[in-house]
């Protein structure tokens, strides 16, 4: 199937039982995890926000999340969005670094605008039932360019994604905290 006929129709069950969600706690070691997964042959998204930081960054642009939260949150709707075609369209298993319903629920924890699209986004672009979680892990967090929240906001962040997911009809799967190669060897068994 092409990305353009994905676009113009609803993915099957079948089709997005193969996309598969890796969310939690920011700097919990999800891009680490996710690495690893790509190391061992699967195919992988990366973390929207972290990409649309470094785009509006380099350009000066007005959509970071210490500017314009609404507008950055747009952007990684956006992106998610194209990530979940272009997985659709490869007819694989894929995981993901975030989903649509991360960037829906940044909006709803800071009390921000939730619009009609950013539903729709959520209840139409679906992914696999299971939704893997990681923790909050102090050891791991590391403020960045890119991650200048404190531990406290990723917690209420955890806190919040624990609740969103399954409001949006999912079930969630925390990912015990271990070994990068144990955390990997979780994931495969449970997609196995």
């Amino acid at each position: 199937m092409s990305e353009e006929s994905y676009m113009t129709r609803r993915p099957t069950a079948e089709e997005t039982a193969r996309l598969t969600v890796l969310s939690g706690c920011s700097g919990g070691g999800k891009s680490s995890l996710l690495e690893e997964l790509a190391r061992r042959g699967h195919a992988v998204r990366p973390e929207p926000g972290r990409q649309i930081v470094r785009e509006q960054t380099l350009i000066d642009g007005p959509g970071l999340p210490w500017k314009d939260l609404s507008h950055f949150a747009e952007l990684c709707l956006s992106r998610a969005v194209h990530f979940h075609a272009t997985a659709v369209a490869e007819a694989r298993r894929t995981i993901f670094d975030r989903s649509v319903v991360d960037a829906v629920a940044a909006l709803e924890r800071t009390g921000l605008a939730v619009a009609g699209h950013h539903r729709r986004t959520v209840e139409r672009l679906r992914y696999a039932r299971t939704v893997f979680l990681v923790p909050p892990w102090q050891d791991l967090f590391e403020q960045d360019d890119e991650r200048q929240h404190d531990f406290g906001a990723a917690v209420a962040e955890y806190a919040h994604l624990l609740a969103a997911y399954p409001a949006a009809g999912y079930d969630v799967e925390i990912v015990p905290k271990g070994p990068l190669s144990a955390r990997a060897d979780f994931i495969e068994a449970r997609l196995a």
